[in-house]
């Protein structure tokens, strides 16, 4: 291919620009070449850039790439990939990393950019896609740079790639051996993190082999040992309290007013009270009850966040091994592999044993041996904390091979056919679980035999092999409440599941030149793909859902359903590259890209996306680029057949203090509450969540235009502007338990999708909601980003190198029922937390920061991360929860429930002892100790966004490298 001098001239200018970028830390660069293989002056005339299968001069095209460099890695200290992209200012929403500990636990990252969500990120490892979408999994050491393509590409890469593509490009042509070890430990001495690294490599002039393993560990953090997650939160409409779970150790009971009286205990009002067991006591009298206090100073509700977890602990292992060999002059082979294990489990606190006959079946029975009261007592909540606490065990086994050959024929044409092979396999446990029927039947009716035996039934109908046991005296300090214990204890059980998934493909790429035009060569890439996954899941037989409502043979948080099923598709591309103009005025070049890719899915039918883009170099320092693409999501294989699983939700009721003469009494989302005033006594619920297999696909566009000025005039500097927008339609979500309930409320919609605890004794409470997934909603997003670079020239003091990069977000409207507005927000500027079934945090201006110095065998390098305000965008009851208690910060506190601006420091020194090819390298993140914001979530995962703040705070770490 020609190369004219401007090009040769961008191309210098551009290896200078990328050692900026790679120094500087974190920073937007134009796209790197995909390397397929060749010399050093070969690469330069024919790359394939991110975003693109055409081969091309040049480096910068009509799409934004942002770009992490293998040195920038390096100089972060992280020892997970995850970790790093997360702090990318295109980061928002609500991805998963290991601070998720109640909704994680798998030790996974996700990755969503603008905010869409990881299932509309695509990842890729040196442009083929990679299956299991936990970027943790891909070993950090193997990676030598990471471009994110922050642009729409379905007609290029098909489906996912609507916020963007990953792309991670591995290490080629090493030679040697190098190894590293890593350490660090928080300011408060816990979250303990150790990794190592090997890569061991050979080339030749036939081909090359480069083999790397990596290992790390990371200990937990506990949520009781940070300030900002204890106590556990809630809101009441106009401030937030500490406020715990109404389930508590000592048992919360609601009794007959009569019966209570009756036994002197008087809780005051006209209906039925709470109570609960005096601490140390039996359980066997009602002179061991006294009323439950649910608010106010010393009140009995639990804080279960001393038992949640900040970070979850992991412990990772992985390999990857990549070569290549000529076969001929114009013919060679290639592969890459990577596996990876990982092992990691969520903690939480113990299980909460909710009374009631459709909740845990545990009654207890008013002929029980044990109930004082006479009366049955099927409402209220034990903490079974004597079981200990609930944890999830993962064991995840993720493996990948891609395989094939490629060539060249002719002076310009390009050739690549594959296959790749993928699989995922996991495993799981839990731990603090029953076998609910048997508990069910030691909660009911009981009697002492002839014998002096306590017996489960009665006279005529006996339980064999079931020991009564007393729910009103679960008590390790006494010895009735051991005897119960042991009881209880024989009753458990630990659910597991397995979940597999499989993906094989086959692929076939041609590019090159088709004719010579006066402004340059037509250029074509086309090919085809055909992809199959298959995946199942098997919950062993304690945790197997029996019925439409979530219920197994133990706990309905522990359910799972059976699944299998499978997903094809077959795609078909082409890209043409048409150059316009060249050397003329107002036009260096003028360039377009057009593209467009056929999809065939087995589960919907067929689907074409396209794309057109543009080039203009009015300057030889200057460029303007733009795209429109059509973009869409098929849904996934675990979208349509990965069955259905119970799950805690948290909502604010809206029949919430209904009095008898209350009109909402006509509503129907109050539909089955009982007489009196009617009183929210829990924030939680029990959702089914899960797959279906009617989805269809999302669709959309994306648009992006902006500049580049790469100004000869002032040497070392760059600067882009890029604004965006993205649209979808259908998209694919879960309505979420609030919006049924508020939709039922206003509009009498969706009020078959949830039920009220209504039986005999029932308070009314939500005890379940249908929650599956479906086309519902629209999604409408766009903003600016804005990258800054500057090399100084050098000086006595070294060189010094700086950058700022930054995305503002204009708007992120969400319409959870598209054509309902009561049923979106307005995201821009506000938290919504996911917990709550939000979409997370989408604070409008994030940016990263940095500053590099480096002088003879020292360097050094500061790293700012900002994020923005937010206000707090949960939707919230309009009256007092009964169970407010102690005020922690009032509204007017909060700015109106708002959180500040946000910015953690970073800072990296190094040394290189060049006579024993050895580095060390030293840091501290979070220098200030930047603590996270308190945010109101009803104590889920430490009361803030874990996915957005950093929940460590000040962490010291230190890296050894050694190159042979």
């Amino acid at each position: 291919m020609r190369q004219n001098r401007n090009e040769l001239l961008r191309a210098v200018r551009y290896a200078l620009y990328v050692g900026t970028a790679a120094a500087v830390g974190l920073t937007a660069a134009p796209a790197f070449a995909q390397d397929e293989g060749g010399d050093k002056g070969e690469t330069l005339e024919t790359i394939v850039v991110t975003g693109s299968r055409i081969r091309r001069v040049d480096l910068e095209t009509s799409s934004p790439v942002f770009v992490i460099d293998k040195s920038a890695i390096e100089k972060t200290g992280k020892l997970t990939i995850g970790d790093l992209l997360q702090e990318a200012p295109s980061i928002a929403g609500a991805a998963t990393n290991p601070s998720v500990n109640n909704g994680g636990g798998s030790g996974a990252s996700t990755v969503s950019l603008r905010g869409l969500g990881s299932a509309r990120t695509l990842l890729l490892v040196n442009g083929q896609r990679v299956f299991y979408n936990d970027v943790n999994s891909i070993p950090i050491n193997m990676v030598e740079r990471i471009e994110i393509l922050k642009d729409g590409a379905s007609a290029v890469y098909g489906s996912d790639a609507i916020g963007g593509v990953v792309n991670f490009i591995t290490r080629r042509d090493f030679q040697g051996m190098e190894a590293t070890f890593d350490y660090g430990v928080s300011d408060r001495d816990d979250g303990e993190r150790k990794g190592g690294s090997l890569t061991i490599g050979h080339s030749s002039d036939r081909g090359s082999l480069v083999v790397g393993v990596t290992y790390n560990r990371q200990d937990a953090v506990s949520a009781g040992d940070r300030d900002f997650s204890n106590p556990a939160l809630a809101n009441n409409g106009e401030s937030i309290y500490a406020l715990g779970s109404g389930t508590i150790p000592n048992g919360r009971f609601v009794v007959g007013r009569a019966a209570l009286l009756a036994a002197g205990i008087d809780c005051g009002g006209t209906g039925a009270g709470q109570i609960t067991r005096i601490a140390g006591r039996p359980g066997n009298s009602a002179s061991d009850f006294r009323c439950y206090v649910p608010s106010g100073p010393g009140n009995d509700t639990y804080d279960y966040s001393p038992f949640n977890l900040e970070l979850t602990p992991s412990e990772r292992a992985g390999m990857f091994a990549a070569g290549n060999y000529r076969i001929s002059d114009n013919v060679e082979a290639y592969f890459e592999a990577f596996t990876n294990k990982t092992r990691s489990n969520y903690q939480l606190a113990p299980l909460p044993l909710i009374l009631g006959a459709s909740q845990s079946g545990v009654v207890i029975a008013a002929n029980s041996i044990y109930n004082p009261f006479g009366v049955a007592i099927n409402s209220g909540g034990i903490r079974m904390s004597v079981a200990g606490n609930r944890i999830g065990n993962f064991s995840t086994q993720a493996d990948q091979l891609n395989t094939g050959l490629r060539g060249n024929f002719g002076d310009t044409w390009n050739w690549d056919a594959g296959i790749s092979w993928a699989r995922t396999n996991q495993k799981s446990s839990l731990t603090g679980y029953y076998r609910k029927r048997e508990v069910a039947d030691a909660s009911g009716p009981s009697f002492i035999d002839a014998d002096g035996i306590a017996r489960c039934g009665t006279q005529g109908a006996i339980i064999a092999g079931c020991t009564p046991i007393n729910f009103l005296g679960l008590d390790a300090s006494t010895p009735a409440g051991r005897a119960n214990l042991a009881a209880l204890q024989a009753l458990a059980v630990n659910p597991s599941n397995q979940d597999y998934s499989n993906e094989k493909i086959a692929r076939f790429n041609l590019t090159g030149e088709i004719v010579e035009l006066p402004a340059g060569a037509l250029s074509v890439a086309f090919g085809g793909e055909y992809r199959k996954d298959y995946q199942y899941s098997q919950p062993d037989a304690s945790s197997l859902i029996t019925d439409d409502i979530g219920n197994c043979l133990t706990a309905r948080d522990a359910c799972a359903a059976a699944s299998s099923g499978e997903l094809s598709v077959r795609e078909f591309y082409v890209e043409f590259f048409i150059p316009v103009l060249k050397d003329v005025f107002l036009a260096k070049s003028l360039n377009f890209t057009l593209g467009s890719r056929y999809s065939d899915y087995s589960a919907f039918g067929d689907t074409t996306n396209s794309k057109i883009g543009i080039e203009w170099r009015p300057l030889d320092d200057l460029l303007v680029r733009g795209t429109v693409a059509e973009v869409f999501r098929s849904p996934t294989i675990s979208d349509l057949f990965s069955g259905v699983a119970p799950n805690a939700a948290t909502y604010n009721d809206p029949c919430d203090g209904l009095t008898p003469n209350d009109p909402r009494r006509s509503n129907p989302a109050c539909a089955g509450i009982p007489g009196g005033t009617f009183v929210q006594t829990t924030q939680q619920t029990s959702a089914l969540s899960g797959s279906n297999d009617k989805l269809l696909p999302e669709e959309g566009k994306s648009f992006t235009w902006g500049v580049v000025y790469d100004p000869s005039w002032l040497e070392g500097f760059s600067t882009s502007v890029d604004v965006w927008r993205i649209y979808l339609k259908n998209t694919i979500g879960a309505l979420g338990t609030q919006t049924i309930l508020n939709q039922c409320f206003n509009t009498g919609r969706f009020c078959d999708l949830f039920s009220r605890d209504t039986l005999t004794g029932g308070l009314g409470d939500v005890e379940f909601v249908n929650d599956r997934l479906a086309n519902i909603g629209r999604v409408d997003t766009s903003g600016i980003d804005v990258s800054f670079k500057y090399r100084l020239p050098e000086t006595a003091y070294g060189n010094f190198r700086a950058a700022l990069d930054f995305t503002y977000l204009q708007k992120y409207n969400t319409t959870r029922v598209e054509g309902v507005p009561s049923t979106g927000f307005t995201g821009a500027g506000s938290y919504y937390s996911s917990a709550s079934g939000g979409d997370g945090n989408y604070a409008r201006l994030r940016g990263i920061a940095t500053l590099a110095w480096n002088m003879g065998n020292f360097d050094a390098s500061w790293r700012a991360r900002y994020i923005g305000p937010t206000r707090f965008g949960e939707e919230v009851a309009t009256s007092d929860s009964p169970d407010a208690g102690t005020t922690i910060a009032p509204t007017a506190a909060l700015g109106g429930y708002r959180t500040g601006a946000y910015t953690y420091h970073n800072l990296q020194f190094g040394y290189n002892i060049e006579p024993i090819h050895t580095t060390l390298e030293v840091g501290v993140d979070n220098v200030f100790d930047k603590q996270a914001p308190v945010l109101w979530q009803y104590g889920f995962n430490g009361n803030t966004d874990e996915r957005t703040y950093d929940t460590m705070g000040r962490y010291y770490w230190m890296r050894a490298g050694v190159k042979f």
